[in-house]
């Protein structure tokens, strides 16, 4: 995908009202830190649309990102952090569950998890939950440029057993310093964007 225009469109609030799009989502869930800001600042081909940080817990909104008037990228405040109030983590918890289950136009929801480690019990959990919803999620193994490319395979194969994730599943390393992964993460949103033409 040829990126050709990406704004920060929307920003929803515990208390704002979700907005009704009419172009097809790909929500990004992931722990707080583990790179999802990154991994949406390669997808649009920007540096600082999606503000990055060291302090984990930063993105504390829904944000939808315009792609080529054709598509929404959303970002889900990262879970899992502590020092996050509990009910503030409530709350959000509230905002992505109402979130995941009304939007009209979501149509996969990617999943972060860090490749050097095996996943933490929030991530079985988001997991878990997201195909209770009746998602497949497509999981994405980032900071893969931290692994030998011989240790990556391995890791991949401990992510999918921890998760529970079936044979099918579809995951996919990625490193936001070194480009993995994106040229395939690329042709899934062509792919949803296809989908809706159809």
């Amino acid at each position: 995908m040829k990126i050709i225009d990406a704004e920060l469109e929307t920003v929803c609030g515990i208390t704002s009202k979700l907005p009704h799009n009419t172009l097809p989502e790909i929500a990004f869930a992931g722990r707080s830190n583990v790179g999802k800001s990154s991994l949406i600042n390669s997808l649009m081909n920007r540096k600082s649309l999606a503000r990055t940080s060291s302090q984990p817990g930063k993105t504390q909104t829904l944000n939808f990102y315009k792609v080529n008037n054709a598509l929404y990228l959303v970002d889900l405040p990262g879970y899992g952090y502590a020092k996050n109030s509990q009910e503030n983590r409530e709350a959000w918890g509230v905002m992505i569950q109402n979130y995941l289950t009304s939007s009209d136009m979501l149509r996969y929801v990617f999943q972060l998890v860090d490749i050097r480690h095996d996943p933490s019990e929030d991530d079985k959990n988001m997991f878990d939950w997201l195909v209770y919803l009746g998602f497949d999620p497509v999981i994405i193994a980032t900071k893969a440029d931290k692994l030998k490319p011989s240790e990556i395979e391995k890791h991949l194969d401990r992510i999918c057993e921890v998760l529970g994730a079936g044979e099918d599943a579809i995951i996919v390393p990625f490193s936001a310093t070194t480009k993995m992964g994106l040229d395939t993460l690329n042709d899934f949103m062509d792919q949803v964007i296809e989908n809706e033409k159809e």
